[in-house]
């Protein structure tokens, strides 16, 4: 009996995809999210995030905005053209003039400059849960 109750709280935590090129950020990011509740699964790129069985049961997605290969705002485009509206909150250590308001107006709920505050990012995903 306890092993079914585990298994249908275990079932409604949102997941939380993470998705950055850089293994020390990915890491630390994914065991904070991880200690305030949520399910986490981390990615190295967006095109191993596109092909992971996670993609359609991503509650919220953060993502790094630049990287080799598919950028956080390509991945953000490509989810809105597959149908898929998760919300996406941005992180970069580069932040460019213009990018904030570019990331917001494409629909993003948060964009975070390295380093972060860690309550900002929490408080961030916990929006994204009740609108998600």
């Amino acid at each position: 009996m306890r092993a079914h109750l585990r298994i249908t709280t275990l079932s409604r935590v949102p997941t939380v995809s993470i998705v950055d090129d850089d293994d020390s950020v990915r890491g630390a990011t994914a065991r904070f999210v991880r200690l305030h509740g949520f399910l986490v699964h981390a990615f190295a790129s967006a095109e191993e995030f596109l092909q992971s069985a996670v993609v359609d049961e991503t509650a919220c997605l953060i993502t790094d905005v630049q990287m080799p290969g598919m950028s956080g705002y390509e991945l953000q485009r490509r989810l809105i053209a597959d149908g898929r509206r998760i919300p996406v909150i941005f992180i970069t250590a580069f932040p460019q003039e213009g990018s904030r308001a570019k990331a917001l107006k494409a629909g993003a709920i948060g964009f975070l400059t390295k380093p972060f505050d860690g309550n900002t990012l929490i408080g961030r995903l916990r929006e994204a849960m009740k609108t998600g």
